[in-house]
């Protein structure tokens, strides 16, 4: 279930991309962290005790919305913005 539902502009054009290796979409113009709340429950895990994080600031001051793109590099899920046929997956966080 997802987290954020869209209640305008829902006719941008539709950007496909994958989440933890499954198919998942948003709309141009999206930030990864609103294409992601927008088709799933979470963000990542906590990096304190691997419970589900939606973010926290949502302005990239914080560091609460890491995740990883496909070719390695982590990024600000809040700062950046979809991109088609990205490869995004979720850090699960770990119980220290």
């Amino acid at each position: 279930m997802a987290l954020l539902k869209r209640l305008a502009e829902g006719d941008r054009p539709v950007l496909d991309f994958t989440l933890d290796g499954q198919p998942a979409s948003g709309l141009l113009g999206d930030t990864v962290l609103t294409a992601v709340l927008t088709c799933s429950d979470h963000l990542r895990g906590s990096d304190f005790s691997a419970e589900p994080r939606a973010g926290f600031c949502l302005m990239g001051a914080c560091q609460d919305c890491w995740v990883r793109l496909g070719d390695g590099r982590r990024v600000r899920a809040c700062s950046t913005l979809l991109e088609a046929g990205q490869h995004i997956n979720r850090e699960p966080g770990r119980c220290l």
